[in-house]
């Protein structure tokens, strides 16, 4: 087989070692589905994307975390965005094709756009008191409506009253996967509160033994536009989103929601490249 070529990426990244990482396959038309499985695990970063040929888009990218493969994400989507650019000589506007859809892709330099799929979003069946317990807060600390929120990854989209409330969380890996399991079956968190820029935000999820905390979740931020849509009365939005900082890990994203629909960006820092061999 010949030498998979590949690039180490930091997305939503303000500073070099910040965002989160992302290992990009320059080409992986030459893998099946379970080698593309086995390179993601050999990363073991939260995802690894594949990039395709595609006849509606720039590029087709597969996204696969190190247990399985995923239809929309939104660090994986900016991050293979700016290799597609590279690689293809693709401009600074084009799409992608992803599992959940067309997903239209901007550039202004390194810092990179998505335009989000429309949201669609359901009620939460655990009351207050129960994600809070599942949160390890106090009850008083749920502010608002939470909801199952999707632009094509469905997520828990829970308030909380403040950032220390934020930042004091947590988490117990029973509950989540009693109370926060989505449509696929995968338990996935993300709290927030509002600050003067925007927000504060941390995500969670149960991986096969655990927990797991992700530093920078742009399919999440997105689902945030859609929860502002849904419990907002639709007012626009223009918000800092940051996320990692109890990681030590910092993140920002930015989000806007006005009537064009919801677009998530952020600055993506390429750190190297390499090859694998068979």
């Amino acid at each position: 087989m010949p030498l998979i070529r590949y690039r180490l990426l930091n997305v939503f990244a303000e500073e070099t070692f910040g965002g989160n990482p992302l290992a990009v396959i320059e080409d992986g038309s030459m893998l099946s589905d379970a080698e593309m499985q086995l390179v993601a695990r050999q990363f073991n970063l939260s995802e690894t994307t594949f990039l395709l040929p595609s006849e509606e888009a720039a590029a087709r990218v597969r996204i696969f975390t190190p247990g399985y493969e995923m239809p929309f994400a939104g660090h994986p989507t900016l991050g293979s965005a700016q290799v597609v650019r590279d690689l293809l000589e693709a401009g600074d506007r084009f799409k992608l094709e992803m599992q959940a859809g067309l997903i239209p892709v901007a550039a202004d330099g390194d810092r990179w756009t998505l335009a989000a799929n429309p949201p669609e979003h359901r009620p939460m069946e655990a009351a207050p008191a129960e994600l809070a317990a599942m949160l390890g807060l106090p009850a008083e600390a749920i502010a608002g409506q939470p909801l199952w929120v999707s632009c094509g990854n469905e997520q828990a989209m829970i308030p909380l009253a403040s950032v220390e409330q934020v930042h004091a969380c947590r988490p117990d890996p029973a509950l989540l996967k009693r109370y926060a399991v989505n449509h696929t079956g995968k338990p996935k968190a993300y709290v927030f509160a509002r600050t003067d820029e925007g927000f504060e935000a941390r995500f969670f999820w149960t991986p096969d033994a655990g927990l797991g905390e992700d530093p920078g979740t742009g399919s999440a931020a997105a689902n945030l536009g859609g929860w502002w849509l849904a419990t907002q009365a639709e007012k626009p939005l223009d918000a800092v989103i940051r996320q990692g900082t109890a990681m030590g890990r910092p993140n920002v994203l930015s989000l806007r929601v006005d009537g064009s629909g919801i677009r998530v960006g952020g600055r993506v820092v390429e750190l190297g490249r390499g090859v694998l061999r068979w």
